[in-house]
């Protein structure tokens, strides 16, 4: 089997899972024997381009006609039996899907957000949850609020992209989805469910170390995941046990604050692999606070990898990591509001059952070797249709 992989790699200046999951899937797909064409651009080429070539990239989101060429090239070269998509955005354009099924080369794409309907990708704005666009064929209001990279230029572009591609993307011959509830989005933007396959990112096993103290928060400092409704709740909850933050961004400031007035408040700045590994076993759990439909965050599952409970809201898809509602749950689901999360940190701190189960969730649901034979049967499955 030969898969192209698709990915316009995010920039470099700012920590991205994507580009991890895709690097992931990379190296995962050849270790099983598979055959892998990388087709990858990365938006840290767009400050080396000469001015003439930077005022070409606005029409870059709707087509990318030398990406397509190039493409086809490959395509043409290596006779691929499939190309699998994660991120077309911006250098290399939903046209992908339409120059590989010219070739008679199917189309896979992984969901990593709510970009086929939402210009951010979030549907979050303005520190709330927003569906101001949702189902309509021109994102207006994303371009009245320049939701795309703050610029309403460019808001423009990509409103024009969505809506000339709305067609394209219910030509995907399978989606990948990253949990049940993403499967739920596509089918509400119209995707036929005989489409949608679910199959949730994996993280590298870190082996299990014997349970460290209290509680570890790990994302950007940014609005939407929840440091400040984190910061509230524990002010409530009071559980006597550390709180260890890390991360940087835009609210910095606050949490540095907040360390300073209380003793058991640690910041531990921006971290690496390393020592974010030893950070979740210096821990007894880990809390996803998001305010936004988080799509499956990571620092949940590095959790369970790791033997260690979680505490997460309502959103997105953090429930599927804890496991709500199975025999066996890694933690509590709470809704995204100070008491209901103070509540939840203080029944995750005396009740070691939840720290016992995490384990097991993640072996069975999320582990390399799951996720990647379920990634082999979903390109099988859709080959065999012939």
């Amino acid at each position: 089997m030969k898969i192209v992989i698709a990915h316009n790699r995010y920039s470099s200046a700012q920590p991205s899972g994507e580009n991890v999951v895709v690097d992931y899937e990379i190296g995962a797909l050849r270790e099983a024997g598979i055959e892998v064409v990388p087709f990858l651009r990365s938006s840290d080429e767009i400050g080396s381009l000469p001015a003439h070539k930077k005022a070409l990239l606005a029409a870059s989101p709707v087509h990318a006609a030398g990406t397509q060429r190039r493409l086809a090239e490959v395509l043409e070269r290596e006779r691929p039996d499939l190309l699998h998509l994660h991120n077309p955005y911006p250098l290399l354009s939903p046209s992908v899907v339409t120059t590989a099924h010219r070739h008679g080369v199917k189309v896979v794409q992984t969901i990593h957000n709510y970009r086929h309907d939402c210009m951010n990708g979030l549907y979050f704005r303005d520190g709330h949850d927003c569906r101001d666009c949702h189902g309509k064929r021109w994102n207006g209001p994303g371009v009245q609020h320049a939701c795309y990279r703050g610029s309403r230029a460019q808001s423009a572009v990509m409103a024009l992209a969505l809506g000339v591609h709305q067609g394209t993307w219910r030509s995907v011959d399978r989606f990948v989805a990253l949990t049940d509830a993403m499967a739920g989005y596509l089918e509400g933007i119209g995707i036929e469910p005989g489409r949608i396959r679910v199959k949730p990112n994996a993280v590298a096993d870190p082996g299990v170390a014997p349970l460290g103290e209290g509680f570890l928060f790990g994302a950007r400092l940014v609005p939407e995941k929840g440091v400040e409704l984190l910061l509230e709740a524990w002010r409530i909850a009071r559980p006597a046990v550390p709180l260890r933050i890390a991360g940087d961004g835009p609210l910095r400031g606050l949490v540095e604050d907040a360390a300073a007035a209380n003793p058991e408040i640690h910041y531990l700045g921006q971290l690496g692999p390393v020592a974010r590994d030893a950070a979740v076993a210096a821990s007894a759990a880990v809390v996803v606070p998001s305010i936004w439909q988080d799509i499956l965050p990571t620092s949940g599952i590095e959790a369970l990898a790791a033997g260690r409970a979680v505490v997460v809201t309502s959103m997105g898809g953090a429930p599927f990591i804890a496991g709500e509602g199975t025999p066996a749950p890694a933690g509590i689901v709470a809704a995204p509001e100070p008491a209901a999360l103070a509540a939840a940190i203080n029944e995750v701190a005396k009740d070691p059952s939840y720290a016992a189960n995490a384990r097991a969730r993640y072996e069975s649901v999320f582990a390399p070797e799951v996720t990647l034979r379920r990634l082999v049967e979903i390109y099988e499955e859709l080959l065999a249709e012939g």
